[in-house]
C-alpha cells in the first residue's frame, strides 16, 4: 500500500478534490494538506513522513515543504502537478486535470 499525500495552500479546494478522487484507487491511502498556517488541515511533520509521494500544486509549495519538513522527508517522491489556484472544490475542470497528471505516477 502506497500513502499519497496531496498538498496545496489552505487545503480547502485543490489537494481535497485529489484526495477523494483517488481515495478509492486501488493499492494506495491517501491524505491531504495545507502549507498555511490556517489551512483546513496544516500539513506536519507526521504527515510528511507517513508519505511515500508528495503531490504538490505547485512549485512555492514543494519549496515550503523542503525547508520546513527537511528532516521528516525520508525518500518521498516529489511530484508537482502545476495546478494554479484557479478551481473549486470538485471542480469538472480541475477533476479531468487530475485525472490526466495523477495516475502515471500511482
Amino acid at each position: 500500500m502506497k500513502n499519497v499525500l496531496f498538498v496545496c495552500s489552505q487545503n480547502k479546494l485543490r489537494s481535497p478534490t485529489a484526495e477523494q478522487i483517488f481515495a478509492d484507487w486501488p493499492g494506495i491511502e491517501t491524505s491531504s494538506a495545507g502549507t498555511n498556517n490556517d489551512a483546513e488541515n496544516p500539513l506536519s511533520d507526521e504527515l510528511v513522513e507517513w508519505a511515500d509521494i508528495i503531490f504538490v500544486m505547485e512549485r512555492t509549495h514543494r519549496t515550503k515543504l523542503q525547508s520546513r519538513y527537511r528532516a521528516a522527508m525520508k525518500s518521498a517522491r516529489f511530484v508537482c502537478l502545476d495546478i494554479t489556484d484557479d478551481y473549486q472544490f470538485m471542480d469538472p475542470r480541475l477533476v479531468e486535470l487530475l485525472k490526466v497528471k495523477v495516475p502515471r505516477y500511482l
